[in-house]
């Protein structure tokens, strides 16, 4: 069973920039499995920001749906970059697909994989509770899915402000 690692914060926190020097830490051919879709020019404009950022060196594997698939397919290649489990929650939710059995799916599959995996999500618990059904429901399953990954992770590691907080792991603080 390989180490799996979350990374959390809110949107342009520095979680990106800090999982990308956690995976380069671990050493050999890092993997940056995106999630993402180009849904409009914004979101391409992200997507090449993210690109740049990194830098060459890495191989990148996108799989919007399949993260598990992705995840076996790349295991035994070096460590993955999973950017980022928020964006591929809101893929499942925004095509009507059922986000139950696919995070048990990856949880299932992190205890298979034998190449470390850091995975990287946002955190939505914080803001204000939403307007509509589709956004209630997109922060409810985020939360479960963050807390299923963050209880099977090693290491969890709050980012904020480009400031990386040990949550859980080594270097974290003991519950009093």
């Amino acid at each position: 069973m390989a180490a799996v690692s979350l990374i959390i914060g809110a949107a342009r926190s520095g979680k990106s920039r800090h999982a990308e020097a956690s995976v380069r830490a671990i050493g050999g051919q890092p993997i940056y499995v995106a999630t993402a879709r180009a849904y409009d020019d914004e979101m391409r404009a992200r997507i090449v920001h993210h690109r740049t950022q990194r830098g060459a060196g890495w191989r990148t594997v996108e799989e919007p749906i399949d993260l598990v698939g992705a995840l076996d397919r790349s295991d035994g290649q070096g460590p993955r970059l999973v950017e980022c489990l928020t964006l591929w929650l809101s893929n499942l939710l925004l095509d009507g697909r059922d986000w139950c059995g696919p995070a048990d799916a990856l949880l299932d599959a992190l205890d298979r994989q034998r190449s470390p995996v850091v995975l990287v999500a946002n955190e939505v618990g914080w803001d204000p509770v939403p307007d509509n059904a589709l956004a209630r429901a997109f922060v409810d399953a985020q939360g479960a899915v963050a807390q299923r990954i963050a209880a099977r992770a090693e290491t969890v590691v709050y980012v904020v402000a480009g400031v990386a907080l040990p949550v859980k792991g080594p270097t974290a603080a003991t519950p009093a």
